[in-house]
């Protein structure tokens, strides 16, 4: 079943240049909206916007190290490697279960999706990780289960992260905020970053 999808949702031997292009775009630059929207919501959020930042941030590094563990304990073949279907988009021959973009992504987007006043951001950054998965998988380096996998694997990291929750607002997040403040004491002083 996850190779017949796979070879419904790839690319064919001779896709539209648009569709690869878009697909391209999607699978290789939409990722730097995470950490862009992670650094924004720090400088320019109140208390509890960073707190929120930093459990998104700590779900996604959580995520990450499962993904890295999963891929060592299945190190399951990406479709290039056994030979099916078409690849669009150069790749290393490595583990492909859970997709490490969208277990990033996900987590992100589940963990800020679990917080009051970043639900709407969440949620809207889980829709968005929709074409993120179809282009993968379209350009041929990633099977659906592969997507399924990451969307387990974030949600986990993001209630996981929840947890810790005060852990993070006690232990991490004073000290962050007090390097934060001497760093860029010049711009906050100027109204350009928030306190």
């Amino acid at each position: 079943m996850n190779h017949t999808l796979f070879q419904w949702i790839n690319a064919s031997a001779a896709p539209p240049a648009w569709a690869l292009v878009a697909a391209r775009a999607w699978a290789e630059l939409a990722i730097a909206l995470i950490p862009a929207l992670l650094i924004a919501g720090w400088l320019r959020g109140p208390y509890t916007v960073r707190l929120s930042m930093l459990e998104a941030g700590t779900a996604g590094v959580l995520a990450l190290l499962f993904a890295q563990v999963l891929g060592i304990l299945w190190p399951m073949p990406r479709p290039f490697m056994i030979g099916l279907g078409h690849q669009w988009l150069a790749h290393t021959a490595d583990a492909s279960f859970p997709s490490d973009h969208l277990t990033l992504w996900w987590s992100v987007a589940f963990s800020l999706a679990l917080g009051r006043r970043t639900r709407p951001v969440g949620i809207a950054l889980a829709g968005l990780g929709l074409p993120v998965a179809w282009a993968r998988i379209y350009l041929g380096v990633h099977f659906p289960l592969d997507m399924a996998g990451a969307a387990l694997v974030g949600c986990c990291a993001a209630l996981l992260a929840r947890r810790a929750r005060r852990l993070l607002s006690q232990w991490i997040l004073p000290p962050g905020q007090a390097v934060y403040r001497r760093l860029f004491a010049p711009a906050i002083a100027h109204g350009w970053l928030r306190r």
